[in-house]
């Protein structure tokens, strides 16, 4: 009962402080209300905070009599003024609470991790999609790329820093600080987008590798013993890692324009790199392979009756070499007995899965991610990651996609239009 009151109180005690900074005198006074209104967040316990999401979902919505009447008076005289009255009725009012929120020095960082929280419960909770969506649409230009800042991470950056490096990196685990040491050397490079409000947190990172070309297999470009390269040599930047640090920030779009910048970074800095590639995992492919019955076959889009058959006659060949137990084919052991026509028909059918599928919501996310980054789809590689994960979610498969700086827009526009793009190595597996 005691707990009961006490989140009753909290929970009143915020909706009062809210209301304030929405009115008049809360723009008049707005810095210190946020700041107070902001403590009060970060203070707030699991339950409370559930709470306010609760409130915040039901009680500051836009008034639905009003957005009608505004509506129809647009609709009777379409003009510039009823547009604004419009506009302005159908926002949403925590909009605007966030917005002065925002005001408050450390506010940014709070209100990131709010709607980390609100991610976390929206299973449970989908009433507060309304509350996270106006989170989404905030950032979405409070963390614009080009208010970003992109800064080279090395071996001489805070501790702090690199520690966060070690803790969010989400492809290839970074095995202590002799690993990180040996990723941060001239030959490896790694940059992060960070915000003026969180300049100590990176919101995102790339890694890259400086190479003689394109790589076919991860190991050697994570073997923390392996010589620095000279750099002469360097022809090829690799991006062979891309880790997200802030779940707050789903759905805002921050990679693709990282990788970018990267890329046009390094040109200007080593005029004689020439490739801009990555050498990537294909997560969804295992599963995949394990449900894609002749019947998923033939309901992919866009494959031609000839790369039909081909494609069921290497899934059959597939399953004769694993007994049918699928799982075989991400252990590294049964991988490495495929013959040479078995592992043709393995690449053969990532081929036709990253083409035919990755168009649809349902495809692979990291090829869908660079494909749309406008990248191509360059060239496979048979057990390129023979890490247990590699294994597990790409049957040991890697994938090289192509940044040519000059036709990325061209590229991504085709897929935008469900158009793959791809090379003439990949065509000759369909």
């Amino acid at each position: 009962m005691l707990n009961e009151l006490r989140l009753q109180h909290q929970q009143r005690q915020f909706l009062i402080a809210a209301r304030r900074l929405l009115s008049e005198r809360g723009e008049a006074n707005s810095l210190g209300l946020a700041r107070e209104l902001v403590a009060r967040l970060a203070a707030l316990s699991p339950a409370s905070l559930e709470a306010v999401f609760d409130r915040l979902a039901r009680d500051f919505n836009p008034d639905p009599q009003a957005v009608l009447a505004a509506a129809q008076a647009y609709a009777d005289t379409p003009d510039a003024e009823r547009l604004l009255a419009l506009t302005r009725l159908s926002e949403p009012p925590r909009q605007e609470l966030f917005r002065r929120l925002n005001r408050a020095p450390g506010a940014t960082g709070t209100l990131v991790r709010l709607r980390r929280a609100l991610l976390s419960g929206l299973a449970k909770h989908p009433e507060w999609r309304s509350v996270e969506s106006d989170l989404l649409h905030l950032f979405s230009s409070w963390f614009n790329p080009g208010f970003l800042q992109m800064r080279q991470v090395d071996w001489n950056s805070p501790a702090q820093l690199l520690e966060q490096i070690i803790r969010h990196e989400a492809v290839h685990e970074i095995d202590g600080w002799d690993d990180l040491r040996r990723r941060l050397q001239p030959d490896r490079r790694l940059f992060a987008f960070f915000h003026p409000q969180l300049p100590e947190e990176p919101l995102i990172f790339v890694e890259v590798a400086l190479l003689p070309e394109m790589p076919a297999a991860i190991a050697p470009l994570i073997d923390k013993k392996a010589p620095t390269m000279a750099p002469d040599k360097f022809k090829v930047a690799v991006f062979y890692s891309i880790s997200n640090c802030e779940p707050g920030l789903k759905g805002v779009s921050l990679g693709n324009f990282l990788i970018k910048r990267v890329a046009e970074h390094l040109q200007r800095e080593i005029p004689r790199l020439r490739t801009f590639c990555t050498l990537s995992p294909i997560p969804g492919f295992a599963a995949w392979l394990a449900r894609s019955d002749e019947a998923a076959l033939a309901e992919l889009p866009g494959l031609k009756k000839a790369q039909l058959e081909r494609a069921r006659a290497a899934r059959a060949l597939l399953s004769e070499a694993c007994g049918g137990d699928w799982a075989r084919l991400s252990q590294a052991e049964p991988l490495g007995r495929l013959d040479e026509a078995q592992q043709q028909a393995l690449q053969r059918l990532a081929a036709v899965y990253l083409v035919a599928q990755t168009a649809s919501p349902q495809g692979d996310a990291v090829a869908r991610f660079h494909l749309d980054n406008g990248a191509r789809l360059e060239r496979l590689n048979p057990l390129g990651n023979r890490a247990p994960k590699g294994l597990k979610q790409s049957c040991g498969m890697m994938v090289n996609y192509l940044y040519d700086l000059g036709k990325i827009e061209g590229h991504h526009e085709a897929f935008i239009q469900g158009e793959i793009v791809y090379s003439r190595g990949v065509a000759a597996l369909l």
